[in-house]
């Protein structure tokens, strides 16, 4: 039985969170009213003001005001003016830390998944838990990854651009 994933599951660490939304079902209910779930395949963990890779790093700015939310909250932002890119945000309130969706099932690559599922900024601050066009379920099934760094980050300093905050479904 799908179920929806629910406060408890967000409120906890990012680096808790990302490995346990590998193998989760992004829903989203399309305009026709048609539902896509798409098995989560790689995900990455970005973790407050300290992690240099993170948006949080410049502290609350309006682009970033949704990271500093409870968790459950979409972080989306339109990266290098092309692809928009959809983040879980995490935590409790106060703590700017998200998981960024990097794939699922049948699109490799965080925004080549946007694209074909049509999520844009208007995704930006919706709420995983209460939305009916966007949101998160658990089937029970389990599944085993690894761990890596981070892709795309050249920019951020050590450890964190190093540190293997990425995470994998293994197939």
């Amino acid at each position: 039985m799908n179920k929806r994933l629910n406060i408890d599951f967000y409120r906890k660490d990012v680096l808790e969170v990302a490995p346990l939304l590998l193998g989760k079902l992004l829903v989203i209910r399309l305009d026709s009213g048609e539902i896509i779930k798409r098995r989560i395949t790689e995900t990455e963990a970005y973790r407050g003001k300290e992690d240099s890779a993170c948006h949080a790093r410049f502290g609350l700015t309006k682009r970033t005001e949704v990271l500093y939310k409870d968790g459950g909250h979409l972080y989306v932002y339109l990266c290098y003016g092309i692809h928009y890119l959809l983040n879980i945000v995490t935590g409790c309130i106060g703590d700017p830390q998200a998981v960024l969706i990097r794939g699922v099932e049948g699109f490799n690559g965080p925004g080549k998944l946007t694209k074909a599922l049509n999520i844009n900024l208007d995704f930006n601050n919706t709420n995983l838990r209460t939305s009916d066009k966007i949101w998160i379920e658990d089937d029970d099934k389990s599944f085993n990854y690894y761990a890596t760094k981070r892709i795309g980050i050249e920019y951020a300093t050590e450890p964190y651009k190093s540190i293997k905050w990425r995470y994998v479904l293994k197939t």
